[in-house]
């Protein structure tokens, strides 16, 4: 087991997330109390303090799989932003609860279709909102 790297999330976005687990009825996802105890340790900044290697609500992450060097993009969104395109993660699976508050260079466990997990390093925050301005989305 590795230490969990430090988390860094917007008041913006902790409010929303805050919310959306209220709004959810008693144990309608499994990662309920991960994601609580996820923005529970997380330090909480502004907006406009969010470092821009930071994965914050909407941001698009390029990822390398350690075993092979292959690359893969998706964006985490909120659920009723997620489609059928495979190029989103809601914040409710598990590793979309894991992702939130990492920076550029952390690595995660991801699960392998089938079992098993695939270790992955968070290579580039391609798009994030904070980044590129937008505060109150």
């Amino acid at each position: 087991m590795y230490a969990k790297p430090k988390l860094i999330i917007s008041s913006l976005d902790a409010e929303r997330l805050e919310s959306l687990i209220d709004s959810l009825p008693g144990k309608s996802f499994p990662g309920k109390d991960e994601l609580e105890r996820e923005l529970a340790r997380a330090e909480i900044v502004d907006p406009e303090d969010v470092p821009p290697t930071v994965v914050t609500m909407n941001s698009t992450v390029r990822f390398e799989i350690e075993s092979s060097s292959e690359e893969f993009c998706l964006r985490l969104v909120y659920p009723k932003d997620i489609d059928a395109s495979g190029e989103r993660i809601s914040i409710l699976a598990p590793v979309g609860s894991a992702l939130l508050g990492l920076s550029q260079g952390d690595e995660i466990e991801w699960p392998k279709p089938g079992g098993g997990v695939l270790r992955v390093r968070i290579k580039e925050i391609t798009y994030q909102p904070e980044r590129a301005g937008v505060h109150h989305r």
